[in-house]
């Protein structure tokens, strides 16, 4: 009985690990192409964002944080 727990943990675990490493190297990607734009342009092309765009950039730094916060947490699991 203990090793099904252990084994359906191990599984969650890891699909929330990977839904984390997927979500930081998305947004290490669209970082990377904000900087290779010059920043009169960046400015110059979005003067006032909608209230979608808002919301998405937000949904995006919530993901990077909580793929942030799933690779501490596994650093620390995986010290034991």
């Amino acid at each position: 009985m203990n090793q099904i727990i252990n084994m359906i943990i191990r599984q969650v675990t890891r699909q929330l690990i990977n839904r984390g490493v997927r979500a930081g190297f998305s947004q290490a990607g669209k970082m990377a192409e904000r900087r290779k734009q010059p920043v009169d342009a960046m400015h110059a092309e979005q003067p006032q964002m909608s209230k979608e765009e808002r919301r998405a950039n937000r949904q995006a730094r919530q993901a990077a944080r909580q793929a942030k916060q799933s690779m501490k947490t596994m650093r620390r699991v995986s010290r034991f």
